[in-house]
């Protein structure tokens, strides 16, 4: 039966599920904030709302599950609540989910941005509506940045991808990378330091691409928020190797407003591997930037994503990822078992790799990790890092980062919390670095 209900005078409930990345997060904040100005009450996702939310990811097979999961939760506590369905899952695939029990509106990549226009009119339950737009030629750039931490904020500073790795889908669920003029992300920066927020992370599908819709490009970018007068430190979330310039490290390394973290995907110690994947480089190019950084900024932070598993990785090719990060100084990795994605030229590559070797390699890997964690922490012991207080713990403690991203445990001082303190790293124990604030406050 198809019916249809106005909401009452009261305030609309919402609730939110985001999955996926950091990307997801910014715009999920932005879109929510809307929905408050058009006079909607967020609530804890799990709590019963009239509308809830459900920002989707499709990079893995586990975000297709969890994705369903979070609309039986949704239908379970929200029986006679309105679903909604948006993001990447429900740009590549809104049939497979429409045939999902209990999802009233599907949105696409272009259009969860007009939510609250969807929302504002009578809600329809019964029939699922699908509202999706082909992107090979969207260029549009919504704006969005997160809110709800008091310390740290994600900046959206570009979208889309003109990449055609053999494994990712995003490209055909965010269509052609598009940035922002440097000027409104320099006036979006402004108004998120005026809000008291002290680090503002640079966030996006391909960050390095930027500036292929306005002819700027990332470098004009960073020394433009590095020269801001505000107290705010920048992060850059990912950055490709191949677009990884000497210029940006040198300029972050010159800079005090811009952190030596580095997070750089890899995907594969192995070259053939790398070729099969499509990636735009060959291993050497990964090592020369892990170099080139350690030469300048020894205490840099370097993380890298790896993928394990990929169609034709034999035990020979795997072992060439391991013992390549092995030999690299680098900090620790996001290890990624690999999913096959409808539609992509890997899903039909063969052959396949078990998914028990897939989890056997990933654990390796992961366990790699810990140790590669473990011995960059051992080598800040006895420095001096900026930490930027987030949160206390139960045990009369407070844990931030510092610049280089080395999370830290203090003991408490209530007056300290989401603010920027010197802080001597003392010992790394457990898995943990402990450390002792200094007399000083931070400079900015």
């Amino acid at each position: 039966m198809i019916f249809a209900f106005e909401m009452e005078e009261k305030k609309k409930t919402v609730a939110f599920f985001t999955l996926g990345c950091k990307l997801n997060f910014s715009e999920t904040s932005e879109i929510g904030r809307q929905l408050e100005q058009e006079g909607f009450s967020r609530v804890d996702f799990g709590k019963e709302a009239d509308v809830s939310v459900i920002h989707t990811c499709s990079v893995t097979g586990s975000a297709d599950r969890k994705t369903r999961q979070a609309i039986k939760k949704a239908i379970k506590v929200s029986p006679d609540g309105f679903i909604v369905a948006m993001g990447c899952y429900a740009q590549l695939r809104p049939e497979e989910m429409a045939a999902l029990d209990g999802v009233d509106l599907i949105l696409g990549t272009k259009e969860k941005f007009d939510l609250v226009n969807y929302l504002n009119k009578p809600l329809k339950k019964g029939k699922t509506e699908i509202y999706n737009c082909d992107l090979e030629n969207h260029s549009k750039f919504y704006p969005a940045y997160s809110s709800g931490e008091r310390t740290r904020t994600f900046l959206k500073v570009q979208d889309g991808c003109d990449y055609s790795c053999s494994y990712c889908t995003i490209p055909q669920a965010r269509g052609q990378s598009r940035n922002p003029y440097i000027q409104q992300l320099k006036q979006q920066a402004q108004n998120i330091a005026s809000q008291g927020i002290r680090e503002i992370v640079l966030t996006g599908v391909n960050i390095g691409d930027f500036g292929c819709s306005t002819k700027e490009s990332f470098i004009d970018l960073v020394k433009a928020l590095d020269n801001l007068d505000i107290k705010t430190r920048f992060r850059i979330s990912s950055i490709e190797p191949n677009l990884l310039t000497d210029e940006i490290i040198d300029i972050i390394a010159q800079s005090s407003r811009i952190v030596p973290h580095f997070h750089i995907p890899l995907q594969s110690g192995s070259d053939s591997i790398l070729k099969s994947m499509r990636r735009r480089y060959p291993r050497s190019t990964f090592e020369n930037r892990v170099r080139k950084i350690k030469s300048i900024l020894p205490n840099a932070c370097i993380g890298a994503d790896v993928i394990v598993g990929f169609p034709g990785e034999s035990d020979i090719e795997f072992n060439e990822t391991y013992d390549f990060i092995e030999g690299l100084n680098i900090s620790y990795l996001h290890v990624f078992t690999y999913s096959e994605r409808p539609g992509t030229p890997a899903a039909s590559m063969t052959p396949k790799v078990t998914n028990r070797i897939r989890d056997d390699r990933s654990k390796k890997l992961r366990e790699l990790s810990e140790t590669k964690k473990a011995k960059f922490y051992r080598s800040q012991e006895g420095t001096v890092g900026r930490v930027i207080f987030e949160r206390e713990t139960k045990k009369d403690t407070m844990i931030g980062f510092t610049e280089n991203y080395v999370e830290v445990e203090v003991a408490l001082v209530k007056d300290f919390l989401h603010t920027q303190q010197n802080v001597s790293l003392i010992r790394y124990s457990d898995g943990k670095m402990f450390g002792e604030i200094r007399e000083v406050e931070a400079s900015h």
